[in-house]
């Protein structure tokens, strides 16, 4: 291989490295930019299939990938929070959201002075100044999604660059005059380079590249972009091992809807240029890619839509088992489940789907809470064994909660929602130790019965006041965490305001109790230890609430 062979293919390798990166980068940019409006995505989620359709083309546009928005479907199913025939919905969705790239990479066919190569340079120094020089995250947000912009089409013109010379090259014109023949040999020719590179953009993008130097006929062209759908699939099925089977399912389908459309379209195409051979030899051009590409996606969209239910069905005889997979008893394993990793690909999400299980985790200490008072006060002693098992449960969540914020604290977050992971570490902290708390009553309540301890009349119902306000101020700061409404934080400051005066009074109580004979020093031990947790659960409700009060303001 001469020098010169050889500096082209360092350049084209040079390109696409460039390509891609500045897709991720301005994938960063857009993702961090959406912010918060991705709750309300997610939520579409769980809404209608045709919704759904909406949301995968649109998270696909943001993220720029039809292969992570897949990954991140089979995360959400392994995990249960998506049942197959939305998943069906959202996965059609990404097909179509991910022609947006081959616009972008089409823009190259315009007039010199409007090709974004010609700019780049520029947008790249005023992205770049925005990072470096400006002090509001926003702009720095844009900054990112301009130079991630620039250096994807710097990316594209080394390619082009480095394929022009050899345009000419006979072996070009023999392959993909061949490929244009032989309909199987194209898509299988699309399909393998895209599962190599796991990018049916950046493959797209490659083929444009060509077509932009006139190396490429429509045949080819066709059946190659056929081919790329069915590529792009070989990432969700890599993501789906190890997986559940709804998951691998979610994967086959992807894989079933894009091969079913490839079949479909290239009988279509190769029957048009059996009766047309000079458009199949014709050159086409890169924005000429992009509009079969976007056609193709959104009609195998419309004509396979409504076989939604079917899809499932077939999906179900590719991956066996007839009855979906129930998830363990095992409270541990469960969680774990719902914290899949593939939700990470996409960090608006994956911060949505934490905030839910951290209000689990909130509800779980709640009932415990609720078994508690019942413990205590009626000397239930099943009621204490089921507190103490809790506890450990509680402690589960918050080991495997604690170590996924982590993971997400390390994405592409913007300030707010930096904020709302700082406050959830925060948060399940505060429900381990209301947990604690809980699990030093239900001991307090064993020694009460063991020792057979009765408090007066008096003392119960004041203990039961005060056990029904901490619970309504632990319940309110749950539902505040979970809705994120000024009500609840205000129900909360209300319950916070009472438990502290009913502490300082059923402290003044108990000893007027003491003074008057009414009740003994043993008794009053168990008394005041039950009042001090019970205000203590509270304290750590007004925390929360105050975490939620923080990301409102």
């Amino acid at each position: 291989m001469a020098i010169q062979d050889l500096e082209m293919l360092f350049k084209f390798a040079g390109g696409l490295g460039m390509f891609l990166y500045g897709m991720n980068i301005m994938a960063d940019g857009l993702q961090k930019s959406a912010g918060n409006k991705m709750k309300s995505l997610l939520s579409a989620l769980t809404s209608n299939r045709f919704l759904a359709v909406v949301v995968g083309a649109l998270v696909t546009a943001i993220i720029q990938s039809s292969s992570a928005t897949t990954v991140m479907v089979v995360g959400f199913v392994n995990a249960g929070l998506l049942q197959l025939t939305q998943a069906v919905g959202v996965i059609m969705g990404a097909n179509v959201g991910t022609t947006i790239t081959s616009w972008l990479v089409s823009m190259n066919e315009w007039g010199a002075m409007l090709k974004p190569e010609f700019f780049a340079p520029l947008v790249i120094c005023i992205g770049a100044f925005m990072i470096l020089f400006t002090k509001e995250n926003k702009k720095k947000e844009i900054g990112e999604i301009l130079v991630g912009f620039g250096v994807l089409f710097i990316g594209l013109s080394f390619m082009s660059g480095s394929i022009t010379p050899y345009k000419d090259a006979p072996i070009f014109g023999q392959a993909f005059a061949l490929f244009g023949s032989n309909p199987i040999l194209g898509i299988l020719a699309g399909a393998i380079i895209t599962a190599l590179i796991q990018s049916s953009s950046a493959s797209v993008g490659i083929l444009q590249t060509l077509a932009m130097n006139g190396m490429v006929n429509w045949g080819s062209a066709i059946f190659i972009t056929l081919g790329q759908n069915i590529g792009t699939c070989i990432t969700a099925i890599l993501s789906s091992a190890g997986a559940n089977k709804t998951a691998k399912r979610a994967a086959a389908i992807h894989f079933l809807f894009n091969t079913i459309g490839a079949v479909l379209f290239g009988v279509i195409t190769y029957v048009i240029f059996l009766f047309d051979r000079n458009l199949a030899s014709a050159p086409i051009n890169s924005v000429q890619i992009s509009i079969f590409h976007t056609i193709f996606n959104i009609c195998n969209t419309l004509i396979l839509f409504p076989f939604a239910n079917q899809l499932v069905k077939l999906s179900g005889l590719l991956v066996h088992g007839d009855k979906e997979e129930e998830y363990t008893e095992n409270a541990e394993e469960e969680l774990e489940h719902r914290l899949d990793e593939r939700i990470l690909e996409t960090p608006s999400f994956a911060v949505e789907t934490v905030v839910k299980e951290v209000v689990n985790m909130g509800l779980v200490t709640l009932d415990s809470f609720k078994r508690v008072k019942k413990a205590f006060l009626e000397n239930d002693e099943k009621s204490v064994e089921k507190v103490l098992a809790g506890e450990q449960v509680i402690n589960g969540y918050e080991s495997q909660l604690t170590e996924y914020i982590v993971k997400i604290n390390n994405l592409s977050l913007n300030d707010e929602q930096h904020l709302v992971v700082k406050n959830l570490l925060y948060t399940i902290s505060d429900i381990e130790r209301v947990g604690d708390h809980c699990e030093n009553i239900a001991e307090l309540a064993q020694q009460k019965i063991a020792r057979k301890i009765n408090f007066s009349e008096e003392g119960t119902k004041d203990l039961e006041t005060m056990f029904d306000r901490a619970l309504m101020s632990f319940e309110a700061a749950v539902n505040a965490r979970l809705t994120g409404e000024q009500q609840y934080i205000e129900t909360q400051k209300k319950c916070e305001v009472k438990v502290d005066n009913l502490e300082k009074k059923l402290r003044d109580n108990h000893f007027k109790r003491l003074a008057e004979n009414k009740c003994s020093a043993t008794t009053g031990t168990y008394y005041l230890d039950v009042i001090s947790n019970l205000e203590r659960i509270s304290d750590h409700a007004d925390n929360i609430a105050n975490y939620v009060l923080e990301e409102i303001q």
